[in-house]
């Protein structure tokens, strides 16, 4: 049975400070949310350990940004398998659209990075999106199609999570129509051997259009970016209708 996740994505947002304070907001929201609703935040390496700390004992899984392929080495401002494990990570994004755009990933490294998280017991959550150019000149499915080939090569289907995110409706305000992003979802599901994963939705996920993208019958869950940045809003997404 696929499991629900809805995952915040703190990007490079929030001091401690400002992580505490969502948690006293957030956290009483979750007192009414549905038991088969797996709700992560991934914030950034700061605030990871602080993180963790203050969330011993609730439902709230947490997430890292990203993870280096070797155990150790001299890979200035990387982060090991090793380091996020010891501070009870259970999630790990892997190959956002941001890291891909701004930092070089490619698949081949994408892959590396989801090879390493599986090796410390993480899950990975692995992006997978076309840019606006790419789905203009009808390039969608060949985009992700071949980003799954390359990024899932000996990847175990059985501990992984994917988040569908259209780069041209991230942070921009457009959102990916649902039956359309529904639609992908479905592409990416028929490439794997494991018909279970979860595959979540990203992009623009807003407490007006939770409730019409979560009630995709190939949606299951949402990975969202700003709208988890506010308790309130992130708490309106994680109760979905």
């Amino acid at each position: 049975m696929r499991k629900i996740i809805i995952a915040g994505n703190w990007k490079m947002h929030k001091t401690q400070g400002e992580s505490l304070e969502f948690l006293q907001a957030f956290l009483p929201h979750l007192e009414d949310t549905a038991e088969t609703r797996e709700v992560v935040l991934c914030v950034p390496f700061t605030s990871l350990n602080f993180m963790s700390k203050n969330l011993h004992g609730s439902r709230v899984k947490l997430g890292a940004q990203n993870i280096h392929w070797a155990d150790q080495g001299a890979f200035t401002g990387e982060i090991s398998g090793a380091m996020l494990s010891e501070i009870g990570m259970n999630y790990v994004i892997v190959g956002h659209s941001e890291r891909r755009q701004y930092f070089g990933e490619t698949d081949e490294t994408v892959n590396s990075r989801l090879l390493a998280t599986q090796k410390y017991n993480l899950t990975p959550i692995l992006c997978v999106g076309e840019s606006k150019a790419q789905r203009d000149a009808g390039e969608t499915e060949n985009v992700i199609i071949n980003q799954l080939q390359k990024g899932l090569v000996n990847v175990d289907q059985s501990n992984l999570v994917i988040a569908y995110e259209p780069i041209w409706a991230i942070g921009t305000g457009d959102t990916c129509e649902a039956t359309e992003a529904n639609r992908v979802i479905a592409l990416i599901r028929s490439q794997l051997t494991n018909k279970n994963v979860t595959i979540q939705y990203g992009g623009s996920v807003n407490p007006s259009n939770v409730d019409e993208i979560m009630a995709q019958p190939d949606i299951d869950g949402a990975l969202v970016g700003g709208a988890s940045l506010e308790a309130s809003s992130f708490a309106r997404l994680v109760n979905y209708k």
